[in-house]
Parts: structure tokens; sequence; C-alpha cells
């Protein structure tokens, strides 16, 4: 089920102990027992016993002492009066510029790990936009950690950033990390994954470049109370070995609201994995919890009709929102940048999955060999526990700069957390790139929405009217003809449409759908359009949201 939300403001954005042996070496000859003196032999045999006894210690549960000592770390922070971390940092670094930020890099020769693991962790300064610390540690393999000291020797100062060096106290901590990894060369360790800003982290595949965000937790997004942003302060990444391709990474999180333990577990392959474990505390009743949030941002694409003076032809991190429901339905929302705050979700008890994709992947579409925009990955998540009913929100906020990211989803549990309550979420996070194949129904290829005068026309109807053109394409819709009986199935709340035509392209495995749209002048019109054959889908659902007073 789908609605569209009401419309409201937003305020603010074990290491193995060497055994010995139980004989005694004479010479490199081993001396058997039976030619020893009692006394030796009482000693030897003491010696074998202590040496079975130390073989026999486990090795410890590293990843589980860790994450139970984090979550009762956040258990016993719920029961506590929330204080916001805050650094004393010298007032040159907390009132640095972009500028002077920009020119302050991790010297990658200093970076934890370099030459010991495939992976490698590079750090970011404190200052600037990020002036609460996050505390560093590193665990070993026997469960021991030790934590991440600020050395200026660390980073690099260049041009206006000059002036800034040997400002920081060694108990300055640092803004956040970034992991490395071999992802597209041998040669080079490229960026994998970054943690920096409140409990924002970025993850890339292989060829891909830096777009949409994940979080740990949102709070009351889009709610007329104002947001709450949870940080996370601390973290704990355990020491890797040497050939391994995964990472994990423990964190606490922390708020007004609620604390949070959580364990991210990071794999590098075909795509780049993130398995999150959360176990959330609350220490208030919480109005709105968004679960698995992603933010990106959309400031045109083929679908808006808002114009902007720009040479590239779309400007995008993401172009849809996509969901298949417990049922099996595949929703493909289309993102929109529209002219006021537009609230909308979906209804579900236990989704298979959702994300926000990237799936238009062409460089013409963008022509933007800075930006990269055909590159950028998309996110799709897959609950692993029972999250129960609920409803999946997409915020989409309006914007005239792509600098300003304006789409925000989450999933938000039915059931309310209250106070002195918990919840554990887990999921999984794969980098996504283009599209998703989750089955063989076509998919939405492109989407259009233009007036719908006709050419020459001498009383053209009002630009508010108009021409919806919708492409499905698929490889199984090759072996159909255009007199196999298609049906468009279109279902339309909040205006009138007419002329509903479906054909099939010249590639002969696509099939467009058309229509002329009348929208209602108090609301925002919601539309929903699939293919059928014979009754039977064949297609997922497009979805679209827009309001005529988008018409400038």
């Amino acid at each position: 089920m789908h609605k569209l939300v009401a419309q409201k403001a937003i305020k603010g954005f074990a290491r193995q102990i060497p055994t010995k042996s139980s004989l005694w070496l004479l010479a490199g000859i081993v001396l058997p027992s039976c030619l020893l003196l009692p006394s030796q032999l009482a000693t030897a045999q003491q010696q074998e016993v202590a040496a079975k006894t130390e073989t026999n210690i486990p090795k410890p549960n590293v990843d589980k002492i860790t994450y139970e000592m984090v979550k009762g770390q956040a258990k016993k922070l719920s029961t506590e009066e929330y204080k916001k971390v805050s650094s004393e940092l010298p007032e040159q670094l907390a009132e640095m510029t972009y500028s002077e930020y920009r020119n302050i890099r991790f010297n990658p020769d200093k970076a934890i790990w370099k030459d010991k693991s495939k992976f490698e962790l590079q750090l970011f300064h404190p200052g600037f936009l990020y002036k609460n610390p996050v505390m560093l540690r590193l665990v070993d393999s026997n469960a021991g950690s030790n934590t991440v000291t600020f050395k200026g020797d660390k980073f690099i100062y260049e041009n206006e950033a000059k002036a800034l060096e040997g400002i920081a106290p060694p108990d300055a901590g640092f803004a956040g990390f970034r992991v490395h990894y071999p992802l597209n060369t041998h040669q080079y360790k490229d960026e994998l994954a970054v943690f920096l800003g409140a409990s924002y982290f970025r993850i890339v595949g292989p060829g891909q470049t830096y777009g949409i965000s994940a979080r740990g937790l949102a709070i009351n997004t889009a709610h007329a109370s104002g947001e709450e942003f949870p940080e996370f302060t601390r973290f704990w990444i355990i020491e890797p070995e040497s050939a391994a391709d995964n990472l994990v990474i423990y964190a606490l999180l922390d708020s007004k609201s609620v604390t949070g333990a959580y364990r991210f577990e990071l794999t590098a392959g075909l795509t780049t994995e993130v398995k999150v474990n959360s176990q959330i505390y609350a220490r208030t009743d919480v109005e709105k919890l968004g679960v698995a949030p992603l933010t990106s941002m959309l400031l045109s694409s083929e679908t808006t009709t808002k114009h902007f003076d720009d040479f590239r032809p779309e400007v995008h991190d993401s172009d849809g929102l996509l969901m298949i429901t417990s049922n099996g339905e595949q929703i493909w929302r289309q993102l929109n940048n529209p002219k006021s705050l537009q609230v909308t979700s979906m209804q579900d008890t236990q989704p298979k999955g959702f994300g926000l994709l990237q799936r238009d992947t062409e460089f013409d579409h963008y022509s933007d060999i800075e930006a990269n925009y055909h590159s950028r990955p998309g996110i799709w998540i897959t609950p692993d526990n029972n999250w129960g009913a609920g409803r999946l929100e997409l915020v989409e906020i309006p914007t005239n700069s792509e600098t300003n990211d304006n789409i925000v989803s989450y999933w938000v549990p039915e059931e309310q957390l209250k106070k002195g309550q918990t919840r554990e979420f887990n999921y999984t996070l794969n980098t996504v790139s283009g599209d998703l194949k989750q089955s063989n129904l076509a998919t939405v290829v492109r989407a259009m929405n233009s007036w719908a005068a006709l050419p020459g026309e001498n009383n053209p109807p009002a630009k508010t009217v108009r021409k919806i053109v919708v492409d499905f394409s698929e490889n199984q819709l090759t072996n159909l003809t255009q007199n196999i009986p298609i049906e468009a199935n279109l279902q339309v709340n909040g205006g009138k449409y007419d002329e509903l035509i479906v054909r099939q392209l010249p590639d002969k495995k696509s099939w467009r759908v058309s229509y002329t749209l009348n929208a209602d002048e108090d609301r925002a019109v919601d539309m929903r359009l699939s293919l059928s054959l014979r009754g039977k889908p064949i297609s997922e659902v497009w979805n679209y949201v827009w309001s005529r007073n988008e018409i400038e």
C-alpha cells in the first residue's frame, strides 16, 4: 500500500601462547622418558600437562567479546543523561574554512596497517564542520585494544593550511576515517569506505565513485519537531589477517533519544558488501525511528519539469527508489525534485529489500567528466532479521544546487520505540552498478514528462496538462510481437488521464506506455503503472508523484 503523506517543514537537516617441549633436548637428540631420572621424569610430565593445557586454550572470540562490550556500553549509556561529545579545539581549527580543510591531507606513508594487510586506514583531521572528535581503538587478536592518538606528523598541511600545522593538541581526536583496499588494481589501494560526520558512511564498488551515503540511524526526519542526528562517537576496528578480504568495525552511537551498538562487516568483491548488526536502546520515546537510512541527491532528470540553465542533461546521484515487497511486488519509485517538501511511503510487513539506485549509467545522459554521475553506486538493503510491519518512507526536498543532498529513504517500524526498550535491526548493504535484476520482470528504462500540446495546435491545453511517457524493457519481451495483447495498468490518484496507449518500440524488446495527465490543482498526483499479459504481470510497477505547481 502506498500513500502520500502530508507535507511538513523540516528544521535543520587471541594470539596463541607458545608451547614448550615436554621432553628435554640434549645435543639435538630427544631423550626418551624411560632414560630420565625419576625427578626429571616428574618434571617432564608436569611440563607435558602444562603444554597440553596451553594448547587447548581457545583463541578468544574477539568478534563476540567486542560486540558484547559495545552493547554493554550502549545499554549503560542509555540510562544516563545525554551529554553531547564536544572538543575544546583551538579556534583556528574550529573555524577553519573549507579551503583550509581540503588542504590538509593524511600522509599515506602513515597509514595504519600499511604493508601488513590488504586493508589500510587513513584518518580525517578534526575541525571545519567536524568539531566533535571520535575515538578510534584498534583491536588485536587477543581482544586487546589501543587508542589511536592524534599526531600532527600524520597529516600534510599545504597552502593556506600550513599555518594550522602544530596547533591541534594530542587529545584532539579525529573527525573520522576511511578504509583503503586494492579494489580496482593490485598496484593501488583505493578508497573503499569512509566514516565521517554524525552516523554517515559511504561505500563504493569496483569502478565506482562516491555518491549516495548511508547512515546508522535517522530520527524524526521530515518531522515538525525537527530532525535529530545521532552520532558515532567511538569506533573499535579489528586488525584483519594479512590476506583477509573482510574488515570488522564496531561503533557506539549516541544521541538525545537513543544509544546504539553497531557491528559492520565490510567485504570487498564484485560488489562491496556491508553486513550491519545494530542494537538500539531508547533513552526517551522516539516519535519516528528511521532504520537503514540512505541519503542521496537529484537535481534534474529526464522526468523532472524544473528547468536549470545547465549543459548537462541530468544531474543526480540516484534516479529511483526500488522496493520488493513481502509478496514479491517490485516497485520502482521515480525520484523528483519537487517544488515543496514531499513525503511518501510504501507500507509492508517484512520487505524483501529496498534501496536507492542509479539505474542510468550512460555517460551521454550526464555529460559530466568531473562528477562522473554515470558511475555513482546504488545501495541495496536486505533485512536479515524480522523487522515486522512498517513503511518505507521517501523524503524529497526541493533544491537548486547539486551540493545539497535532497533525497532520503528509511524504514519506519509500525511499533513505536518507547523509553527503556531495545530493538535489534540487522541488514546487509550491497553496492549496485546500474540496475538490480531480481526477477525477469520488465523494468523502467526511461520516463518523461512534457507538455501535452501538439505541434502547431491552435488552441493548446494549459502547460499543466502533461504527456507522460514510460518505457519498459526486458530481453524476454523480444519474443513478443506488436499484436500481443499487452495491457497497461494505470492508477492515478489526484488527477485524471486519457489517451492511454501501449506500443512496441523499434528495438523489439521495449514497450512504451503514454497517456495524457490532467492533475488536480490542490494536491500532488500519485501515479502507478505496470504491464500485464493475459492478466499476469510482466513488468515492475512504475510509481511517480508530481504536482502541477512544478511547472515554471
